[in-house]
């Protein structure tokens, strides 16, 4: 009786040891980081005036890459992060248009890489380069950011994108057409003589200028929209009132739309989709059209 007694309070009490011992283990124990649903998020939550400021978050750098240091295009100009807290970024590679140097859309390279890119903007083997080999280029770049930069170390190299102005617009079209594995693309003021794009699988943001003569929607932006996949992510954004030449200055609307596209596409950042869907109405756009499935 005695013996049955000791060992049942025994159990009993080697049972409370137990469980005292867990739960000073959990009390003990650190407490795990709280991961973002999406480990490609950079930069706080987003905001209208955050898209449309001159800078974004980040504080920038650039390198000069010259054309000679280079093969497959003609050398260009990188902007990026300078942190490296939050790891890697995507890689945006822009090319300019017919005639035009990398300065014509310069622009664009500190105002998105300050919101979370790196940036490179290029200029072409010759200025009087085809959209065809435009996109030549930009694929030709986007090897040299990833491969070979002195910057490779920041890119995440599976989150690529293109963007062009003009033949260069036209470009990142064919860019897109040839190398499906990139992630997002902005045509701006697009031109090439190709209209149908129905092999294009990349989430596209076309802009066009309402008053555009050297491309016309009609037979370029809108167009090239229109022959996408209707499968595809995809939007058409024309600025009303706008000329050709609307890319080669500093535009808000250009900037806010493309750093939107390129966040929810190449960062697949949902945070995004309030500014791209349901279509936005603004002042500043003659017509804007999407498939907005994306949200």
């Amino acid at each position: 009786m005695f013996t049955s007694s000791w060992r049942s309070r025994a159990a009993v009490r080697n049972a409370l040891i137990a469980v005292f011992a867990m739960l000073l283990a959990f009390v003990a124990a650190p407490t795990a980081p709280v991961l973002a649903a999406n480990p490609y998020e950079r930069g706080p939550a987003p905001s209208k005036a955050s898209i449309e400021a001159t800078t974004g978050p980040y504080a920038t750098a650039k390198v000069t890459v010259a054309k000679s240091a280079v093969s497959g295009f003609g050398g260009g100009t990188i902007y990026y992060p300078t942190s490296t807290a939050d790891g890697t970024f995507g890689a945006v590679a822009i090319v300019p248009g017919f005639t035009n140097v990398q300065s014509a859309v310069a622009w664009l390279g500190p105002r998105i890489a300050s919101q979370g890119f790196v940036v490179f903007i290029i200029d072409t083997n010759s200025v009087y380069d085809q959209p065809d080999s435009r996109g030549t280029q930009l694929l030709a770049a986007l090897d040299y950011l990833t491969r070979t930069s002195t910057v490779k170390s920041r890119i995440d190299a599976t989150r690529l994108g293109v963007s062009g102005y003009s033949m260069g617009g036209g470009g990142a079209l064919s860019a897109t057409r040839t190398r499906t594995s990139i992630k997002a693309s902005v045509p701006m003021a697009p031109y090439h003589g190709t209209k149908s794009w129905t092999a294009v699988k990349t989430p596209t943001l076309v802009i066009a200028g309402q008053s555009d003569t050297v491309a016309p929607p009609s037979s370029h932006g809108l167009a090239f929209y229109n022959s996408l996949p209707s499968t595809l992510d995809k939007a058409y954004m024309e600025l009303k009132g706008a000329s050709h030449s609307a890319p080669t200055s500093s535009n808000t609307t250009i900037a806010k739309y493309s750093i939107s596209w390129l966040k929810r596409f190449i960062d697949n950042d949902t945070r995004y989709d309030q500014f791209l869907c349901p279509n936005p109405t603004d002042a500043t756009i003659s017509s804007y059209k999407s498939t907005c499935s994306y949200s």
